[in-house]
């Protein structure tokens, strides 16, 4: 009786090309792993023609798409970019969990129908990022809904509780006496079967989501398929420099802020932060975004490259035209000018005293607001600075300009 060995599976040759593929995948990376068996994958991609196929999932918590999100969204442009096949996953099912990432406390879920309008804006939004026509997009509760009652629980089966409580936050919370529902157990294993229903050869995320993808990878393995790769992506800071990236906490730069907005947002940033948003944000060589800092260094003003930073993420998401009016809207103000284009609301009741004008103008959320910001000179009309929390408007037409972002023009009768 003849005895039969599996052959080894074939190697392919490590390319300039496959090494520049590698390059372009550790670029602003976090981790890698494992790197060896994607330099091996990127090879048999480049001997075969065969694209890997690499898979993002984001759950539609929230209905619009800041800087923070397209870390991870401009890494999956580029590897598109290499010619393989990128899945954009949203995770409509998965949402109805809530993902316990980094939570102290049961995440609630969504209604379907936040779930849908949010969907609809995280696929308009992130098709400023990817490109369309190669873009494949997909939605979890595809395989999801029909796993049904027997299939999750022998999806169950195949991950143990005592992995389950590896996890960072979870192990805090236990340990704390904090709740855990049973259902939060399920989203890394429904995350994870979402790499098992794709076949994906590459996982991408945010650090936060290291061991979701780490389950995806594992469970790969219990259905007999090639175990993904991971890579995660640092969280980026918001315009505090502290906290990462989030609407909740106003820190953030949505990519559908008007131009002249996301423009000044940009040039807010510390001198110090600027360079991690070059390595996250900007799609300069690194070469030149290293020659760059070393020109800083020596004592080129750090307002130079925050400029050109600025002027990069606001033509992406606008235009190069767009971008140029935004930098001289920018120092137009800084001198004190006055925006050719601002909102224009008529207000009655002349003579109308300040703080209750700034109010109903919008331009403050209360009158007592209004006159702190009288009180420590943030309110200018016609450009000039006033001070006098008594003042009454007559009737008339005047800019009236509240911090250094906002301005109307009111028409006074």
């Amino acid at each position: 009786m003849s005895s039969v060995t599996e052959s080894a599976p074939p190697t392919f040759p490590i390319t300039d090309r496959v090494r520049e593929a590698m390059a372009v995948s550790l670029r602003g990376c976090d981790e890698l792993l494992p790197q060896e068996d994607w330099l091996k994958k990127l090879a048999r991609s480049e001997a075969t023609g065969v694209p890997l196929r690499i898979k993002l999932g984001l759950d539609p918590t929230a209905p619009d798409i800041h800087l923070g999100h397209t870390v991870v969204l401009n890494k999956m442009r580029q590897l598109q970019d290499l010619g393989h096949q990128v899945i954009f996953l949203i995770g409509d099912f998965t949402s109805m969990i809530g993902d316990p990432s980094g939570r102290n406390t049961t995440r609630p879920p969504l209604t379907r129908e936040q779930i849908e309008t949010n969907a609809q804006t995280y696929y308009r939004q992130a098709s400023l990022l990817l490109d369309p026509a190669k873009t494949e997009i997909r939605y979890n509760s595809e395989w999801s809904d029909p796993l049904g009652a027997r299939g999750l629980i022998q999806l169950a089966a195949k991950y143990t509780v005592a992995r389950m409580l590896e996890r960072d936050d979870f192990t805090k919370r236990f340990k704390a006496g904090t709740p855990i529902s049973v259902h939060e157990f399920l989203y890394p294993l429904m995350q994870g079967y979402d790499s098992v229903a794709l076949k994906s050869d590459l996982e991408l995320g945010g650090t936060d989501q290291k061991f979701n993808l780490l389950v995806g990878r594992a469970l790969q393995g219990e259905y007999g398929q090639e175990p993904q790769c991971i890579l995660t992506m640092p969280l980026l800071e918001g315009l505090d420099g502290v906290e990462k990236m989030s609407k909740s906490k106003g820190n953030y730069i949505g990519i559908t802020d008007d131009a002249n907005t996301m423009f000044a947002k940009l040039l807010s940033i510390s001198d110090a932060l600027m360079w991690k948003y070059f390595t996250l944000l900007s799609f300069r060589p690194e070469g030149e975004i290293e020659k760059l800092k070393a020109e800083v260094a020596a004592g080129r003003n750090p307002k130079d490259a925050k400029v050109l930073l600025a002027k990069e993420i606001t033509a992406r998401f606008h235009s190069p035209a767009a971008a140029d009016a935004a930098e001289a809207d920018f120092h137009n103000r800084a001198r004190g000018g006055i925006p050719d284009e601002i909102p224009e609301v008529a207000l009655t009741g002349a003579p109308l005293a300040i703080g209750a004008l700034l109010k109903q103008a919008n331009l403050v959320p209360s009158t007592s607001e209004g006159l702190r910001m009288v009180e420590q000179g943030g309110v200018r009309i016609d450009g000039t600075a006033i001070s006098d929390k008594a003042l009454k408007l007559a009737a008339g037409r005047f800019v009236v300009q509240v911090g250094k972002r906002k301005f109307v023009r009111v028409v006074l009768s």
